[in-house]
């Protein structure tokens, strides 16, 4: 009985030393394929490049077709102008700035969460708030913003980032519209924790994940920037620490490349999970770029990789620049 009982204790030890030695393993870079699909999108043998490294927590990528990407950096609380070679420079010290987007004019918008704001940026690192409020009441913490179909710029305004000390005003966690005047519109406050948003290339379908949730919710968009018919799309589920549901890009068939537990999750317009672009460090958001635009530039926690694929991404702002 002894011997029986010591050869299950230190079983169970030798088990439970396994499994933790598992979980310490490091993140590697794989391509995981749920539906044949997915290898029409991203090629078996691609591979994973960093771009920029020595970052705090990155976030808002947008590409400029002059060949660079601008970067939000969450933790050294700055945004940088990063060139292919790795090379960076600053462009504007602000407390957490997070999703980026250029606006119909080529300009920097970004969502800054310390100053609860939407904030335009000028290349000599001078900003304007653009909005701050909906009626009469700060926002909590801008999250991630988009250019719509209409040229207005679409955000997510959750909680996740409200500053230490400061008092939620408003009492939803809400998806907002601006438009060129100033004038914000509420758009739905259904979702727990919105965060990441985007726009089909049709700009009839408008996407919004739900990171508490772990959802992602697509709407049915209209010309004078409503939105109806809210419903469940897709689920990312995963365990404590796996990554949630976050930044959302579609390429120009329709498909979308969402973060979530692993890295990225890609989808058909149909909701079907293709398979996963497994990362080596947790990933916050996406952007298409680079000559052909068939680029991904993914902020991962203190790096930012590039990625390419076989298909060419949807970028609103230079779609709507050809227009």
């Amino acid at each position: 009985m002894k011997i029986t009982l010591t050869l299950a204790v230190g079983l169970f030890i030798a088990a439970g030393f396994a499994a933790a030695q598992e979980a310490k393993k490091p993140r590697e870079f794989s391509l995981h394929a749920e539906l044949p699909q997915f290898w029409k999108l991203i090629p078996k043998e691609a591979k994973l490049d960093a771009v920029g490294k020595g970052f705090g927590f990155t976030e808002g990528p947008v590409w400029d077709p002059a060949g660079f990407l601008y970067v939000s950096d969450e933790e050294q609380n700055k945004i940088y102008k990063l060139s292919l070679d790795g090379q960076k420079s600053e462009v504007i010290a602000l407390g957490d700035p997070d999703g980026s987007t250029y606006d119909r004019e080529h300009r920097l918008i970004d969502c800054a969460s310390v100053l609860r704001a939407i904030i335009r940026i000028t290349p000599d690192g001078k900003y304007e708030t653009l909005a701050d409020r909906f009626e009469g009441k700060k926002f909590n913490s801008p999250n991630d913003v988009v250019l719509g179909p209409d040229g207005a710029l679409y955000f997510t305004d959750p909680t996740l980032d409200l500053p230490k000390g400061e008092q939620q005003e408003l009492e939803f966690q809400g998806v907002f519209r601006l438009d060129s005047k100033g004038n914000v519109t509420l758009l739905t406050k259904e979702l727990s924790q919105p965060n990441g948003l985007a726009f089909s290339p049709d700009g009839k379908k408008f996407y919004v994940d739900d990171s508490k949730e772990r959802n992602i919710r697509v709407y049915d968009f209209h010309p004078r920037g409503t939105v109806s018919n809210g419903r469940i799309f897709g689920e990312e589920p995963g365990g404590k620490g796996d990554g949630v549901p976050d930044g959302i890009k579609l390429d120009g068939n329709g498909n979308l490349y969402v973060t979530g537990p692993g890295g990225i999750w890609i989808w058909d317009s149909q909701g079907r999970h293709l398979g996963t672009i497994m990362m080596p460090e947790q990933p916050a958001n996406l952007a298409w770029g680079g000559p052909q635009g068939n680029t991904l530039y993914i902020t991962a926690t203190t790096s930012v990789y590039k990625l390419e694929t076989s298909t060419k991404g949807f970028i609103p702002y230079l779609h709507k620049s050809k227009k």
